[in-house]
């Protein structure tokens, strides 16, 4: 009998380091750019992802790749991956 393997694609999004207090963990805000339905301003939106970081190698100012992973804790689902180019 074979075995059915399934492989899912971890979402990745590249973000700004702006915080690293806590430790093992960043706190990343991800830009993103949405036009206002009625009044079709283009405007920025923020959002933050507090991410895994195992050695404490990223600070403030980094910006970084973070995947999509299993829960790590209440708020953490995400991994930084590498410094972005």
């Amino acid at each position: 009998m074979e075995k059915n393997v399934v492989s899912t694609k971890k979402r990745r999004i590249k973000g700004e380091v702006v915080s690293d207090k806590m430790e093992k963990t960043v706190v990343v805000a991800v830009l993103r750019m949405t036009r206002h339905p009625l009044y079709h301003k283009i405007m920025r939106m923020t959002k933050r992802y507090k991410a895994h970081d195992e050695y404490n190698r990223f600070k403030v100012g980094d910006k970084v790749i973070i995947e999509e992973s299993r829960p790590i804790s209440k708020d953490k689902r995400w991994v930084v991956k590498e410094l972005a180019k």
